[in-house]
């Protein structure tokens, strides 16, 4: 009998708690979030002017072209930046393959940008984040790629490097990371305004 009641208690308690927190728990925090946080709810997807999704402004996407400002180097997926295989290449620092790849990248960093041969160059240009999709780079990263936009575009190197300071972020809640630029959306913006004549 005794045994009976507790197999019954324990099915209610089984029963009851998948109710709260498998089914009503996260239907209420997705309601939450699509009222409140709407945009983070939903990827924070980029639309061109058509509205079709171009990107999302937290998953890196790789650009090359002289004209845009290019990301930090991913190892998500064979060839980079695949979202469906976000992760590290999980090498350590003494490891030599890594360190001839951050060689390999600095020197084309360097070649790509018009750098002296021995300028220092940012870290987040030679290495890949932890997810491998990092949307974002330094301010020192950006500033550095200013010169090549610029003349990739035919503009002044002024204008874009005013655009640099316009995209930069701050610390998150100020004291939170680092500053940043999101590379998709200051390649967006650029896009923007040589259409508009405004580059």
């Amino acid at each position: 009998m005794t045994l009976t009641r507790q197999a019954r208690t324990i099915g209610s308690m089984v029963l009851v708690l998948t109710l709260i927190c498998g089914i009503v728990y996260p239907l209420v925090m997705t309601g939450l979030a699509q009222v409140f946080f709407s945009n983070q709810a939903n990827g924070n997807l980029v639309r061109d002017a058509g509205g079709n999704v171009v990107g999302s402004t937290l998953i890196g996407q790789n650009f090359t072209k002289p004209e845009y400002f290019h990301p930090r180097p991913s190892a998500a997926g064979t060839d980079g930046y695949d979202a469906t295989s976000s992760g590290a290449s999980n090498l350590g620092p003494t490891n030599a393959s890594l360190t001839d790849a951050v060689k390999s990248r600095a020197e084309a960093y360097r070649a790509e940008n018009g750098l002296a041969a021995t300028a220092p160059v940012p870290a987040d240009a030679v290495t890949q984040s932890a997810s491998g999709l990092d949307p974002d780079i330094s301010p020192a990263n950006a500033l550095l790629q200013v010169r090549r936009v610029a003349t990739a575009r035919g503009v002044a190197d002024a204008q874009v490097r005013a655009m640099v300071i316009q995209f930069t972020q701050g610390r998150t809640l100020g004291i939170l990371g680092e500053p940043r630029i999101n590379v998709l959306e200051i390649n967006r913006a650029l896009d923007a305004a040589a259409v508009s004549g405004r580059t």
